[in-house]
């Protein structure tokens, strides 16, 4: 039986990078206004554990992202499908990433996809060409979490 899973990323602005990804990705913010109201009023909740980001109502330190395509609980707005979720840390990332991120090219080819992914506000760090093996960009997110066009 498969599980299901999500993949979460340590970060210092959660929201600001669960933007920067959407975009990147074409995925979805999550909402989870409704869930937040319901705690709230049942006190389940304090004012001091939510933010207001682009005018929704957030977890203070949290923002996911899902896939457009995939199930979701139209309550929590949690997603129930491909999703990240950025969980802000107090200290700041240190050192290479253990796992990362591989954004493929669509038709405009990867040239375009770097281009977009810097006018998004990632940075390009190092052009890989392998040949036959393949052609990537190790790029930066806006926080310095690497990943790869290609």
């Amino acid at each position: 039986m498969a599980l299901h899973w999500k993949l979460v990323i340590d970060s210092n602005d959660a929201p600001a990078l669960a933007d920067f990804w959407a975009a990147a990705l074409g995925y979805e913010v999550e909402d989870p206004g409704a869930l937040i109201d319901h705690l709230l009023a049942a006190g389940h909740l304090g004012e001091d554990a939510v933010i207001e980001h682009r005018g929704r109502r957030m977890f203070r330190g949290f923002a996911a992202i899902r896939h457009p395509e995939d199930p979701f609980d139209a309550t929590s707005g949690i997603g129930q499908g491909r999703r990240l979720l950025f969980q802000d840390v107090p200290e700041r990332k240190d050192g290479k990433n253990r796992l990362h991120i591989d954004v493929h090219a669509g038709p405009g080819g990867l040239e375009a996809l770097v281009a977009r992914l810097e006018t998004l506000g990632a940075t390009p760090v190092q052009e890989v060409d392998k040949g036959p093996a393949g052609h990537w960009w190790i790029m930066r997110d806006p926080e310095g979490n690497e990943f790869c066009a290609a």
